[in-house]
């Protein structure tokens, strides 16, 4: 069995970060070790939520894993809340990324043009310094852009986007996939290119109309878990933007109109059966 290792923060209630991670990655047939980077009571669209950095216990749990000989197939990261968490994490990939272990960073920080409200750019700096050890990476337009220093574009063509994935190539990863492409009226999906064959991969789904909170935490962790499963990385974006959709649309059928999080616990079924 594969053991991943995932980084960011838990959300007691909310449908987003490692309460999606541990249960998509374990679903997928892997074993799913989570370091959590900070203790929130709700994710951050609620009001008054209360929060507990755990930055001190990141060296200690380690420190421990280290003494016991532990390795990881994969190493994830999510969302850190700090530069000073960025550069733990930095020196804990170097310490535990062997010669098979994947990495791969998902630099969790701004949408629709803007930074997240407790980011600036040295943040931006250093995330672009965590993204040149990973394998793989999965911004969105808006992230790639900051740490590439390109305009950001909500209108984009092919053109664009190819332009972006060359920006970010130059960061370090092996593998740089955009998400929130949208290449024609309705559609949406993912382009990815890949500095071995000089490649780009470009999957395209329909669009729906809806947006909730965790979508892209549920995007990342299908693609680990399907990596995991032996996916080549084209056919991981594939489905990861497939089951990503279809729990959206799954979400929007439900009566009760849930606001925080999407339904992916009724969908995890379909998941494990998808091709």
């Amino acid at each position: 069995m594969k053991r991943v290792l995932t980084i960011q923060d838990i959300s007691c209630l909310g449908k987003c970060s490692l309460t999606i991670a541990l249960p998509v990655i374990s679903a997928l047939g892997s074993e799913t070790v989570i370091l959590p980077t900070a203790v929130l009571s709700t994710h951050t669209m609620f009001t008054h939520f209360t929060c507990k950095d755990l930055s001190d216990q990141i060296a200690p749990i380690a420190a421990h894993w280290k003494e016991e000989g532990v390795t990881f197939d994969a190493i994830y990261t999510g969302y850190l809340g700090t530069v000073e968490q960025i550069e733990q994490i930095q020196e804990l990939i170097r310490v535990f990324k062997g010669q098979n272990t994947t990495v791969v960073i998902d630099p969790v920080m701004a949408d629709n043009g803007r930074l997240y409200p407790a980011f600036n750019m040295d943040y931006v700096k250093k995330n672009a310094e965590l993204c040149a050890l990973a394998d793989i990476i999965v911004p969105n337009i808006t992230e790639a852009a900051f740490m590439t220093g390109m305009e950001y574009r909500e209108h984009h063509d092919q053109g664009y986007i190819q332009e972006l994935l060359a920006s970010l190539n130059e960061l370090g990863a092996g593998i740089s996939v955009l998400t929130g492409v949208s290449l024609a009226e309705g559609k949406t999906g993912v382009m990815g290119y890949e500095r071995a064959s000089g490649e780009y991969y470009v999957y395209q789904n329909q669009r729906i109309d809806a947006a909730y909170h965790g979508t892209g935490d549920l995007f990342s962790s299908t693609c680990v878990g399907e990596l995991m499963k032996g996916r080549d990385w084209r056919d991981a974006m594939r489905i990861a933007a497939d089951y990503t959709a279809h729990t959206i649309d799954v979400t929007l059928q439900n009566p009760q109109k849930p606001w925080y999080g999407v339904d992916f616990e009724a969908t995890l079924p379909k998941l494990l059966t998808m091709e």
